[in-house]
């Protein structure tokens, strides 16, 4: 009886027939053979260590192990900080060496060590063999290059393609993510799509190859429910068919329950419990485990005291961008992207806005900051905002704030966090001491849970949590009325996103808030919205009581986005 046996990468394959009739010796052989060819990563007490200013060494990641088989998906979770990304960077030695180094540990892919392999051997490995889908679409793009060109940069190095069969290549990638109407918006940039669009492109580009070993860090984080499911159809579509390994790294617990086979909880750097996912979530024996799963979102909208005094109202706003041009360089066609939109919110209470990436989400918030052109009205009590120039907008801009979806992108890096907050009191307040700015700066620190020492620090030191607190305070240090939040809390674990929804309901309590929140996870709507408003394609698909919205939704979209989020069912 014969078996063939494959070896090696599958385009590098070496076949070799045993007759195990013949040679029972093999036996024993093959059974090794095929537990090697099974398991293509091996990380044994992996450690991680960033060297400090003062020569200090401060370890972050400590002796971690963990292996994964082909075909298999690996799930690692872990709240904001606890070293799930730092580890799955090292995989790819992606950290900022030699600053970061590894006092100990392994790491080996299909029988090569990467820990301090050649520079020429990552080149050939990462993208081919390995690739990443990095948490935060923004900052993982160029914003220098186009969508076609990322995309194509990949296929070029790797595997060669030019001219038609790199354009080809470039749309069926598209396809695959879901982003069919881009054929023809190649020449985009990143900062022309949405959040969501952003991460389906970075998707493509990852799985441009074909690789062995996918490491997805919170790919599904900016996506709508609708979305979301697709993207993780497509990925366990891909895993098969490419018998490819994939090590998912996620904060939504109901997700990796359904997308992994076996699940690691790190917690500050360690891991405190793995296991098959099914059993670890649903008897979990470490305490940190259970505190997770308690995180879930389940309370309701804060009760509030309404005055009835609208605190903003918007009426018949409409968005639309150029399209073609004739040969003279006149426009002779618009794509809207806001229709006829009307919302408005009470004073000290919050308007939640959802619906799926591309819908007009953002555009309606920048629109209503007059940060895009726009036709409608615009009041924020008692000022006609569309009314106003721009000279005469900027001293009302205090009053409405913005917090934006990326706190990594929206923070300078070569600023402190007290240099970050400072410089929007400065512009509105030119007459202000530094002994002033340093209190109002310690107050801002002090309203989102933090103390004064963060002040000094940069936001590369921060966590997720963090930066989104940091974000938080710049907006309040202006004492403004009305605040947009832009999906504050989607790329957070589940229990820094708690602990953001709890901060943002005391802070409305206290200071009489009017928040204007967009999300795509109504779980957060229902925790902190008293009204929703329902988009799809620029407009308003429905508009109400958050609690009759959830409960008895009217429209059949509505209902398709209030099953997929309660029902969890990715």
């Amino acid at each position: 009886m014969a078996i063939k046996i494959y070896l090696g990468f599958p385009r590098e394959i070496s076949l070799i027939s045993l007759n195990i009739l013949k040679f029972p010796f093999c036996r024993s052989t093959l059974t090794n053979i095929g537990r090697l060819h099974m398991e293509m990563l091996a990380v044994k007490d992996l450690s991680i260590a960033f060297k400090t200013s003062s020569g200090i060494a401060k370890t972050v990641v400590g002796s971690a192990s963990f292996t994964l088989k082909r075909g298999e998906t690996l799930g690692i979770v872990g709240e904001s900080g606890s070293g799930k990304s730092l580890t799955a960077l090292s995989i790819m030695q992606l950290l900022p060496y030699p600053k970061a180094f590894h006092p100990q540990g392994s790491i080996v892919f299909n029988n090569q060590e990467l820990l301090d392999a050649k520079p020429s051997l990552l080149r050939r490995i990462r993208s081919k063999n390995i690739s990443m889908i990095f948490q935060e679409p923004m900052t993982a793009l160029n914003p220098l290059h186009t969508i076609g060109q990322q995309i194509g940069e990949v296929l070029s190095t790797h595997e060669g393609l030019m001219g038609k069969a790199l354009d080809s290549r470039i749309k069926d990638l598209l396809s695959m993510v879901g982003m069919q109407s881009f054929h023809n918006r190649l020449g985009d940039f990143p900062h022309q799509c949405s959040g969501g669009q952003r991460q389906r492109v970075v998707i493509a580009m990852a799985i441009a190859c074909n690789p062995q070993l996918l490491i997805a860090d919170e790919p599904t984080t900016a996506l709508d429910v609708h979305l979301r499911n697709q993207i993780l159809e497509l990925l366990k579509k891909l895993q098969k068919e490419l018998n490819m390994g994939m090590l998912f790294i996620s904060h939504d617990l109901q997700i990796v329950k359904h997308v992994c086979d076996r699940v690691l909880v790190m917690q500050g750097g360690k891991i405190v419990e793995e296991g098959a996912v099914t059993h670890v979530l649903a008897h979990p024996d470490h305490p940190y485990t259970r505190s997770l799963l308690d995180s879930q979102l389940t309370m309701d909208a804060p009760v509030v005291d309404d005055t009835g005094q609208v605190g903003l109202s918007v009426k018949n706003l409409s968005v639309r961008f150029p399209g073609r041009s004739n040969f003279f360089g006149r426009t002779i066609d618009y794509h809207t992207i806001l229709n006829s939109i009307h919302l408005s919110v009470d004073r000290g209470t919050s308007l939640g806005i959802v619906g799926e990436s591309g819908s007009g989400k953002t555009t309606l918030a920048l629109a209503v900051l007059r940060l895009i052109s726009s036709t409608g009205e615009i009041e924020l009590p008692p000022y006609a905002l569309h009314l106003l120039n721009e000279r005469k907008m900027r001293p009302l801009r205090q009053k409405i704030q913005f917090v934006f979806q990326d706190p990594f992108s929206s923070l300078n890096p070569r600023l402190s966090v007290g240099e970050i907050i400072a410089e929007g009191i400065q512009a509105h307040h030119k007459q202000i001491d530094l002994q002033q700015l340093n209190q109002t700066i310690i107050n801002a620190l002090n309203q989102v849970e933090l103390d004064a020492s963060f002040k000094e620090r940069y936001p590369h030191e921060l966590s997720g949590g963090q930066r989104q607190r940091i974000a938080i305070a710049r907006a309040l240090a202006l004492k403004p009325e009305v605040v947009i939040l832009d999906e504050p809390t989607s790329a957070l674990d589940v229990s820094t996103q708690k602990r953001i929804i709890i901060l943002l309901r005391k802070l409305q309590i206290e200071q009489s808030l009017t928040f204007i929140f967009i999300s795509h996870d109504l779980r957060v709507i229902k925790a902190l919205c008293h009204h929703v408003l329902v988009m799809k394609e620029g407009k308003t698909i429905e508009y109400g009581e958050t609690k009759n919205i959830l409960q008895q939704p009217q429209a059949q979209y509505t209902k398709e986005l209030v099953a997929a989020c309660f029902d969890n069912e990715p």
